[in-house]
């Protein structure tokens, strides 16, 4: 039973990060950079893909989709962090606590498949380069994305329904920039040890499953590269998977070492880093690796601003 005089917390204080108050406004600046930069790159990306019928292909609707996905991820924490280190105040409602959470999660959560999904097309353009279109089918990639992000929002709500169900009672300070899962349950007042349970069964689920798959996916398209003849041939499939696979590792590999190692052993500075390098530095990279080093990204961009005519 509750005890007639426990009480329980309304609100967080998000510490964010330890800094002397000479260094803040020089991170404040990087992270303000950064984040503009996130804008204008996954922007600029998402709108010549709409604009140019020539980047209307299942590879580059997975990219836009990307895009978005990184836009909504960051903006749900970066905005946030910026204030906090230009204010004083870094405290934050119980409810919107809960609500960035779930928010974070769901677009993580789909990212991490949108992954696998986009594993398989490479191996379809690569190995069935002549039956293409027709097995990407729109309907089929729509389905896709659906299917990515019905997971995203079943596996955030069981995530977030176990993180809120325990009792907040003090202390309320988050040593995190955002209200992630593993740096709030360490606030619970009471025992976490079934949260470490289902953190590890659904991390399986929306990280080790996409992984595998996409590491399959490589093996086989590995393969298929190694038949190729062509020495040019070999050079742009291995240059299109690179790309992919940094990605992944970039973003999946942070995410599962944050998710699914047990809270007693998570380090608050260390999950930081963890959460920057897959939640900003990720977002940060993805149009560079993917896109605007792109010969079809460019002629778009030449042909939508009108600097230059895209070649027939």
């Amino acid at each position: 039973m509750q005890e007639p005089n426990q009480t329980f917390v309304t609100e967080f204080i998000l510490l964010g990060f330890s800094l002397s108050p000479t260094t803040t406004p020089l991170l404040f600046s990087v992270f303000l950079m950064l984040y503009l930069l996130i804008l204008l790159g996954n922007g600029l990306i998402t709108i010549l893909i709409c604009l140019d019928s020539r980047l209307h292909t299942p590879m580059y609707f997975f990219i836009g989709t990307l895009s978005i996905l990184d836009l909504g991820y960051t903006t749900t924490t970066v905005p946030q962090m910026l204030a906090h280190l230009a204010s004083q105040k870094k405290s934050i409602p119980f409810s919107s606590c809960v609500a960035q959470m779930y928010i974070f999660l769901v677009l993580g959560v789909t990212e991490s498949w949108l992954f696998a999904i986009m594993s398989i097309d490479r191996y379809v353009a690569i190995c069935h380069p002549l039956r293409y279109k027709v097995i990407m089918s729109p309907c089929l990639c729509g389905a896709m994305i659906i299917f990515c992000g019905l997971w995203g929002v079943t596996s955030a709500l069981i995530y977030t329904i176990f993180a809120m169900r325990l009792p907040y009672c003090g202390p309320n300070k988050i040593n995190h920039f955002f209200c992630e899962v593993p740096a709030v349950l360490k606030l619970a007042c009471a025992d976490t040890s079934v949260n470490d349970h289902v953190d590890f069964i659904l991390g399986f689920s929306v990280i080790l499953i996409p992984l595998s798959l996409i590491l399959v996916i490589y093996v086989n398209i590995f393969m298929a590269i190694l038949k190729i003849r062509s020495p040019q041939g070999q050079m742009k499939a291995f240059s299109t998977c690179a790309s992919h696979v940094t990605v992944v590792t970039m973003f999946c590999v942070p995410a599962m070492v944050m998710y699914m190692k047990p809270g007693s052993k998570a380090s608050p500075e260390e999950d930081k880093k963890l959460a920057l390098l897959y939640n900003v530095i990720s977002a940060f990279l993805n149009p560079i690796i993917y896109s605007l080093r792109n010969k079809d990204v460019k002629r778009a961009f030449l042909k939508v601003t009108r600097l230059g005519r895209a070649p027939e």
